[in-house]
């Protein structure tokens, strides 16, 4: 009598489910033109002024195949073909390689839009350079240019999110560099123009560095989630500060926003 041997099967690119926390379609701050923003789930970092506290856990949010999000994204696809096209956020979205990597194929080969990936790297080694061929541009978010203050910020090293920008440098994939201007923790003209010296190194990669001013718009999520705000206190930057920290890496020949 012969025997019969059950294999599973693998799962095609598009049953692949990850976590998806949220999604929004007519973003106008993460990246090029309009955007559809896929915000996953899962973040490593603790940062102090995170406004998305509710990201954090890995498994927050909807679990959704990759074919399923993309079905989400099908009736904005026509318009953001002209208009834009999509940001994956998070979170972190470094936190769940395999399902973020088969959404964005999915996203070039099914609907041939512009991709964008706003992450801080600490995970890039998890990824390889076939991976991030699918990312047109990769929205680079460097918190602080000390290494103690960086690990007093997020609670993780400096080291991975500059190896990762000297990555991007070796394959000359395109970045925007963002920076949250916090008033007393990363307002230092000192640290903001050793950055500024690091980002110019990086070369004609880096086509923008956005000055984003710190605000009080994550605190009432803090307190849903029965967490102390760190920054309570901290107020939002004045135009006179926002303006010296954009003309320090204006210096340097950066495109500043």
């Amino acid at each position: 009598m012969s025997q019969q041997h059950s294999v599973t099967a693998p799962l095609s690119q598009g049953q692949l489910s990850g976590y998806v926390h949220s999604t929004e379609s007519g973003a106008g701050v993460d990246g090029p033109g309009m955007r559809f923003v896929f915000f996953m789930s899962g973040c490593q970092f603790r940062c102090q002024y995170c406004h998305n506290p509710d990201t954090w856990k890995l498994h927050a949010g909807r679990q959704l195949t990759v074919d399923e999000a993309l079905a989400e994204l099908a009736p904005y696809a026509g318009f953001l073909k002209f208009a834009g096209g999509v940001t994956i956020s998070g979170g972190e979205p470094l936190m769940q390689p395999e399902f973020v990597g088969a959404l964005l194929r999915g996203i070039k080969q099914r609907y041939g839009l512009h991709t964008a990936l706003d992450t801080q790297g600490f995970l890039h080694e998890s990824v390889s350079d076939g991976w991030l061929e699918a990312v047109d541009l990769v929205l680079l978010d460097i918190k602080h240019s000390d290494p103690e203050r960086y690990q007093q910020i997020t609670g993780q090293p400096l080291q991975p999110t500059l190896d990762f920008a000297q990555r991007l440098k070796r394959l000359g994939k395109p970045i925007w560099l963002r920076y949250v201007l916090v008033p007393g923790l990363t307002d230092a003209t000192d640290d903001i123009a050793r950055l500024a010296d690091y980002v110019a190194e990086l070369g004609s990669i880096v086509q923008r560095v956005e000055v984003l001013p710190f605000h009080q718009m994550g605190a009432a999520k803090w307190a849903q989630l029965g967490m102390a705000y760190p920054l309570a206190d901290t107020p939002t930057p004045d135009a006179v500060a926002v303006a010296a920290a954009r003309a320090l890496f204006a210096a340097r020949g950066l495109t500043v926003c």
